[in-house]
């Protein structure tokens, strides 16, 4: 079976969400919303999509919440330009953001993991009439030190070269195959359950371009493109006031919790946690569950119901 065919075998059986559509910046962009209530945004990162959070969706429309997780452009089930200028840093919180306001989302709580960490953060900190409260897990959102991880040579840098790179996870789809089976604690579980259905979101070269394209807007230096844009994200955050809680995965190599972590809890002093749950990088993977309840009792917390 192709793999694309096993994406939508494994998807129909683990994902049945009515899939819905909105026109964002000229793009086509996918996104599911399940239940009622004060909106929860769950966002994903490189190269994962919505399906990253199917074990969040009950529990946390069984509480009462509505819950909306888009595809952001590239990813999923959302159309996938073919050209590198679609995808910057800035352009995808433009399109979250599109989203979210065609939605008059209000009152939400951002779930930030990954990449979903600077789009996610970048549309709380610009619109906090429509935010209540944070979720940041494995992610950052200060321009310098980058993660030891994408300080070497390999496999990171090497990954992003010129031709490597376009090799490695274009034509091999390398980040959506081996780098995320990489990224989690129970890989038997991964590849039996989930792996197929990331290979099969990027079923060719150009729909992956994407997955080596957007990681060159990690600063490594001064003089990287997405410098200001990251200064920006620090400065306004260390002025925030939202409700947040912070959620780690215990073995993450990528954004190790002692680091990363203990720097969200410098720039935000009053964030709960950071609380360690199983898991590499995609945490969600292995303890899905667990973090929608450590959810559910923040949210019940912050809103009085306990």
């Amino acid at each position: 079976m192709k793999a694309s065919e096993t994406a939508q075998r494994f998807t129909h059986e683990q994902w049945p969400y009515e899939p819905k559509f909105k026109q964002v910046n000229g793009w086509r962009m996918h996104y599911i919303d399940e239940g009622a209530g004060d909106p929860v945004v769950l966002l994903h990162g490189n190269p994962a999509w919505g399906f990253l959070y199917r074990k969040f969706i009950k529990p946390l429309t069984a509480a009462g919440r509505r819950v909306i997780v888009p595809d952001m452009v590239g990813f999923g089930l959302s159309e996938k330009p073919v050209r590198e200028q679609a995808h910057t840093l800035d352009g995808h919180t433009a399109n979250l953001t599109g989203l979210l306001r065609q939605l008059d989302v209000r009152n939400a709580t951002m779930v930030c993991h990954d990449w979903g960490g600077p789009t996610g953060l970048g549309f709380a900190l610009s619109n906090p009439d429509r935010v209540c409260a944070l979720v940041i897990m494995s992610t950052w959102a200060w321009p310098l030190p980058p993660a030891e991880f994408h300080k070497q040579i390999f496999p990171w840098r090497i990954m992003h070269a010129p031709l490597v790179g376009p090799y490695l996870l274009g034509r091999h789809n390398a980040l959506a195959g081996r780098g995320m089976y990489l990224s989690v604690v129970d890989r038997r579980k991964f590849r039996d359950e989930a792996q197929p259905i990331y290979e099969g979101m990027l079923p060719d070269s150009a729909s992956r371009l994407l997955t080596w394209t957007w990681p060159r807007w990690i600063p490594l230096d001064e003089s990287a493109r997405g410098f200001a844009r990251f200064e920006w994200l620090e400065r306004e955050l260390k002025k925030s006031k939202f409700p947040t809680l912070l959620v780690w995965g215990r073995e993450d190599e990528v954004f190790d919790h002692k680091t990363f972590a203990t720097r969200f809890k410098e720039l935000l002093p009053h964030a709960e946690g950071p609380e360690l749950v199983t898991g590499r990088h995609f945490l969600q993977e292995d303890s899905g569950d667990e973090i929608a309840g450590k959810i559910n009792r923040f949210l019940d917390r912050i809103d009085g119901r306990q």
